[in-house]
Formats: C-alpha cells, structure tokens, sequence
C-alpha cells in the first residue's frame, strides 16, 4: 500500500499539470494513476474478501461430503435421506416457480390466488423471489431436522 500511494502521490502534480510540455505525459500518467490505484482496491480488499468466502463455502460442503460418506448406522443412513429429500423438494420447488414462470410467462395459478399482493410484481421477479425464499426456508428446516436428529442419535449413544 506504502508503495503504491507513494507512487500515485508522486504523479499527482504530474495528472494535474496544464503546461504544453506535461500533455504528452498526461495520458501515461492517468494510466498508471488509475491502474495502480484500482490494482490495490482488488489486491487488498477483494482477493482477501473471496478467499474468505471461499473459505466459508467451504466448511459446509466439507460437512455435506462427510455427511454422505458416513458409516452405514442408522443416523447416518436418515441423514443421508433427509439431504436426498431436500434436494428432490428444492428441484420440485425450483420447477414450480421459476420453471413454470419461464415456461408460462405467469406465476403459478395456485400462488397468484395465494399470494394476490404479488400480482403487481413482474411475473419473473416475483417467481424468483419466490423460489430464493422456498429454498432458504427449506434448506433452514433440513438444517433444524438434520441437527434435531443428531442430537437425538448423540444422546441416545450416551445412555
């Protein structure tokens, strides 16, 4: 960072200079001005910010992975199946909405009588709010039932 604001305070004069002989230079010095500066906005900030996401995205599809690769006692086996199944919903949830409104060009008739307030949103806007919401609230409930069942796996291990 040292290095890079020295440089671009360096060229300041330069950038705003309105003699005849600095307008040769002022398009070479725009360059790395804006360049340098925009290279350490994405080095600092936002390389660290994806490695950091990527990081978090990790640790649960780590846990997905041994989850399905687990022995082959009875916990294992339903939590197995509850991942199944919340998979096989959230693709029937995904059809439902945003399938058909791209299919259709309209929400479902079932969800427009449900939810009459969205009548005013464009159809796809709406669908993919839809869909989004579905699939956050049952990854949630998978979450509660898988931990509920798990907890009820440990506890009974205890005894």
């Amino acid at each position: 960072m040292l290095t890079t604001l020295t440089t671009v305070l360096g060229l300041a004069p330069l950038m705003y200079e309105t003699s005849q002989q600095a307008q040769f230079l002022k398009p070479t010095v725009i360059t790395l001005v804006y360049g340098l500066g925009f290279g350490m906005f994405l080095v600092l900030l936002v390389v660290p910010a994806l490695v950091a996401i990527q990081a978090d995205i990790a640790r649960p599809m780590q846990s997905l992975k041994r989850a399905m690769a687990a022995g082959q006692h009875a916990g294992a086996r339903r939590l197995q199946a509850l991942i199944a199944l919340s998979g096989i919903v959230q693709l029937a949830w995904l059809a439902c909405t945003l399938g058909w409104t791209m299919a259709t060009g309209l929400l479902p008739a079932v969800l427009r009588k449900a939810l009459p307030w969205m009548a005013d949103i464009d159809p796809l806007r709406a669908a993919l709010l839809l869909c989004l919401g579905g699939m956050m609230i049952l990854a949630l409930l998978t979450y509660v039932i898988g931990a509920l069942g798990a907890t009820r796996d440990s506890s009974r291990q205890a005894i």
